[in-house]
């Protein structure tokens, strides 16, 4: 007779990597589910320009924000600077259905994940590597597809 357990023996071992990305995922898209996103500190010398995100009530930005910000911290991570710049300067979010008012939340959402993926990277002490943090923002960006379909 076969125990319930059985089943287990059977699974596919999860390799480390992959269950921390996993885990990563999850846990960013649960910070994601506020807005704005927890901020350990805000230096206004350098984000002084999304002081008005933190002290301003605003609304939840719509997903496609958060369809753009993940757009534009992938080519931070892959070192697209000339595509990132093109995006920006030329306003492409307005072609991509955002309104002018999105780009604050936008700008704030692609450095705060960038800056998420950067500090995994440090707190593995590069064992995470850019690839994986690609990898990482799928991951995060079927998780928040997910909730928006549930929503």
């Amino acid at each position: 007779m076969p125990s319930r357990w059985d089943h287990l023996f059977d699974l596919k071992p999860v390799a480390l990597i992959d269950h921390l990305l996993d885990e990563v995922a999850k846990l960013l898209a649960k910070d994601l589910q506020t807005w704005p996103p927890p901020v350990q500190e805000l230096d206004l010398d350098t984000g002084g320009a999304f002081a008005s995100l933190f002290t301003e009530p605003r609304p939840r930005p719509a997903a496609a924000v958060y369809t753009e910000a993940l757009r534009l911290t992938r080519w931070e991570l892959t070192r697209e600077f000339d595509a990132l710049d093109e995006y920006v300067r030329n306003k492409r979010y307005l072609e991509r259905g955002l309104v002018s008012e999105d780009r604050l939340p936008l700008l704030f959402l692609s450095r705060w994940l960038t800056e998420q993926m950067l500090g995994l990277g440090e707190a593995t002490e590069g064992r995470v590597k850019r690839a994986h943090m690609q990898n990482c923002l799928e991951r995060l960006e079927a998780r928040l597809r997910q909730a928006t379909i549930q929503a």
